[in-house]
């Protein structure tokens, strides 16, 4: 009689569970990214994930909680501006449930053709740095973009600036190198003197540092879950691959090192190896800390 009252309530629980699923925002920029919220009145059996544009994304545990999970999703740059399907899927008492939602991803309104001068051969390159280019490419898509790390260094602290100094050139502005049109700008540049110190936005671990072609010196930092921003054109690296950082930390000092007009520091954030605006997810990440 005890088991079947057991069995009984077990029942009752699995058939009354909430389950609240939320997508913020649901208007999204390109470059830009969104958030999906699980939380679940009873335990899950398994981590839930989200599908998105052939993509599936693991979701993660908020706060080391079994009943609410989070995960941060980026939108291309060049991602077309239409609605689209996000698809949850979840397991609860052994059962499988899916749900979809929707987003909508709009213009960014970025700036148009900044124009950049800089020496020819930082535009069209040789074929030796055409190779070394490529070369650094590979060397840091090994050790950066490719490695998704399911553990969460941040641990529920705040993004801050790298330099307290005036934006000189903000992210998404396309721009034009010596009269061509060659991309758009990958990150945000923060005015700064040779050798004025960089400070480190989150936790994380130096994921590598390096000189490249066109960035210069630069560092990477893993913060879990698929994050990692970047610092580049320094003078001067004060980690190395591997040290843990603290939020605040000088992780080294700007410079003119790389494709570079002038000495600042240009800063990035790539989420699962996709360009993301990084103040914009400042923004997010920081409003759903309490």
């Amino acid at each position: 009689m005890i088991k079947y009252i057991i069995f009984s309530l077990a029942l009752l629980s699995s058939l009354y569970s909430q389950v609240d699923i939320s997508l913020y925002p649901s208007i999204v920029k390109i470059a830009n990214t969104f958030r999906v919220d699980l939380k679940s009145d009873t335990r899950l059996t398994q981590a839930p994930s989200v599908s998105f544009m052939g993509k599936t994304y693991q979701m993660f545990s908020k706060n080391w909680s079994e009943n609410s999970y989070e995960v941060f999703i980026p939108i291309s740059y060049y991602t077309k501006q239409t609605k689209y399907n996000v698809n949850i899927s979840y397991n609860l008492d052994d059962k499988i449930y899916k749900k979809r939602l929707y987003i909508d991803v709009v213009d960014a309104n970025y700036k148009k053709n900044e124009i950049i001068t800089v020496a020819k051969g930082k535009v069209k390159l040789s074929s030796k740095n055409k190779k070394k280019s490529s070369n650094e490419y590979n060397i840091v898509y090994k050790n950066v973009y490719s490695v998704v790390s399911s553990k969460n260094y941040i641990k529920n602290s705040k993004f801050i600036n790298p330099m307290q100094t005036k934006i000189t050139s903000d992210f998404g502005t396309a721009r034009i190198y010596n009269g061509i049109k060659k991309s758009y700008h990958t990150g945000v540049d923060f005015r700064a003197k040779i050798g004025s110190k960089i400070y480190a936005t989150n936790d994380g671990v130096v994921a590598l540092t390096m000189k490249r072609f066109y960035l210069g010196n630069v560092i990477y930092i893993n913060h879990g879950r698929g994050l990692y921003s970047y610092y580049s054109h320094l003078s001067k690296i004060l980690v190395k691959k591997g040290q843990n950082i603290k939020k605040g930390e000088v992780i080294a000092l700007s410079g003119k090192t790389g494709r570079i007009t002038g000495p600042h520091l240009h800063y990035a954030m790539r989420l699962y190896n996709t360009t993301i605006d990084p103040l914009g997810f400042h923004k997010l990440y920081n409003e759903g800390i309490k």
